[in-house]
């Protein structure tokens, strides 16, 4: 996966008023039931001259994300300049008291975390705080697995370029955003045309590396379920987007794609290049479609959190009451209005995907690019079939009209039932979907692309868009809270 290794990093800081043996041997506890690869800095912070020491260590190591734990109540000031001279995300926890007696074993690293937040608002540093960030060397421990999701994330983004092709096609303008705030997170941009894109498909051809390209297509496909005969095509425009992503990230370290995928696409190269995009996503290049950069980026997000793929879906149809009937009434906890159906052409990973799964033609492309009654042609290229039942959480980051950030975060599942459908599709069920739909949703004007990591990661996630500073976090609220436009009196 082409998302950031994490090398994380623990400083303890002590005011000097309290005994310093707080802090350090209560660090050493806490490294030691982490039980997994953590830098023990043993420089440990009292004042400004330390913080400078304590920071240079960490640096010299390679940390790209830090632990700053209050043993004691802490110095306000040197701790919170770890944050500011550190270039990577920064935890902040406290110790909880109760490893010593309350005279000359007390902390009050309780008291100490409420100036550490006060300081660091006052310098405008962002650091990650638990919910609840006074605890045991076991609980800071739990407290720390918890943060490297979110620091991956973090530092993702900043090392992220998202590379587009192509305006966005006509009708399709609910994929277009200002980039803004993309500007604002650190996420460098490059815009291209589908000109660029075609001639750099064309100088490939006859690539000496197609060949391996397909073996492994086929490998991937097995027999029966692709078109060999399209393979060197579609070799040709992965060779393409991989070459361009190596020599066009410049500064940055990842990269991400949003590409117009239609309607001049499929006659001009010559295929669609779904299956192509989900193969890049998952070896961590999401290629999203209809040049979402947002959904690029919402996809990008939930690959550092989760660590595994992902995919980008429309929020598509709803489920026929019928279908609801035979197989999931009674079967799964949830009300038909819990349900929705996630469908795009075909650019979920195949890992992803139930084992009946194949590469296609593009139904709705074919009625409208090729010949009434012709055999598909240049339509090919989907990657079609259900998606695998699995727990899911679908999100998205978005910027505004107002190029204000915002987001929504959703746990589910993908059910075990048949969708009797075309496409790369699933049958989703979301608690209170039907809520969520209108009053978020439709109330707050988001595009209909969704992305979906394949595990519950909403916590992780919260804490991300917490700590990127987005504002207004919408969630499918329980019926016991009702959403700001919901009518009372329904």
């Amino acid at each position: 996966m082409k998302i950031p290794g994490l090398k994380l990093g623990i400083i303890a800081v002590s005011r000097d008023c309290f005994p310093i043996a707080l802090s350090t041997q209560r660090r050493e506890n806490i490294v030691k039931a982490y039980g997994e690869e953590i830098y023990n800095c043993t420089v440990t912070v009292e004042n400004e001259l330390d913080m400078l020491k304590a920071v240079a260590d960490v640096k010299k190591v390679g940390c790209n994300a830090l632990v700053v734990f209050l043993g004691n109540f802490g110095p306000e000031t040197p701790e919170t300049q770890i944050a500011q001279n550190f270039d990577g995300p920064c935890m902040f926890v406290a110790a909880a008291e109760g490893d010593g007696d309350m005279i000359d074993g007390r902390g009050d690293a309780y008291c100490g975390m409420l100036n550490c937040s006060y300081n660091l608002g006052m310098r405008h540093l962002k650091g990650y705080i638990p919910e609840y960030p006074v605890g045991t060397a076991e609980e800071v421990a739990q407290m720390i697995r918890e943060f490297v999701p979110v620091a991956r994330a973090i530092i993702g983004i900043s090392s992220l370029k998202i590379i587009t092709f192509g305006p966005r096609p006509q009708d399709f303008f609910a994929c277009n955003a200002p980039i803004k705030g993309l500007y604002e997170l650190g996420v460098e941009v490059e815009e291209n045309s589908e000109l660029d894109l075609l001639v750099s498909y064309k100088e490939h051809a006859d690539d000496l590396r197609i060949p391996a390209v397909c073996e492994d297509m086929a490998k991937e496909m097995g027999e029966g379920v692709y078109y060999p005969e399209l393979s060197a095509r579609m070799a040709q425009f992965e060779l393409t987007l991989l070459d361009w992503a190596e020599n066009h990230k410049g500064s940055k370290k990842y990269v991400a794609f949003a590409d117009k995928c239609w309607p001049a696409f499929p006659s001009q190269f010559g295929f669609e290049p779904c299956y192509v995009n989900s193969r890049l996503v998952s070896r961590g290049i999401p290629v999203s479609c209809e040049v979402d950069i947002y959904g690029a980026l919402s996809e990008y997000i939930g690959m550092c959190v989760s660590g595994d793929t992902v995919t980008l879906l429309d929020i598509n149809n709803s489920v026929p009451k019928y279908i609801y009937d035979e197989d999931i009434k009674g079967k799964y906890a949830c009300d038909l209005t819990d349900t929705f159906m996630g469908f795009h052409c075909g650019n979920t990973p195949s890992c992803k995907m139930c084992a009946s799964r194949a590469v296609k033609y593009q139904l709705i492309q074919h009625r409208l690019l090729e010949p009434e009654g012709s055999e598909p042609d240049f339509t090919r290229g989907t990657l079609e079939g259900d998606i695998a039942a699995s727990p899911i959480t679908f999100y998205r980051l978005q910027c505004d009209s107002d190029g204000v950030l915002r987001s929504y975060i959703a746990e589910g599942e993908v059910l075990d039932v048949p969708t009797r459908s075309f496409g790369g599709i699933g049958i989703f069920a979301i608690p209170e979907m039907g809520r969520f739909y209108r009053h978020v949703l439709i109330q707050k004007r988001y595009p209909h692309h969704g992305a979906v990591a394949f595990a519950h990661v909403g916590k992780a996630l919260f804490e991300v868009m917490k700590y990127l500073g987005v504002q207004d976090i919408a969630y499918n609220q329980p019926k016991n809270l009702p959403y700001p436009t919901e009518n009372p009196f329904s």
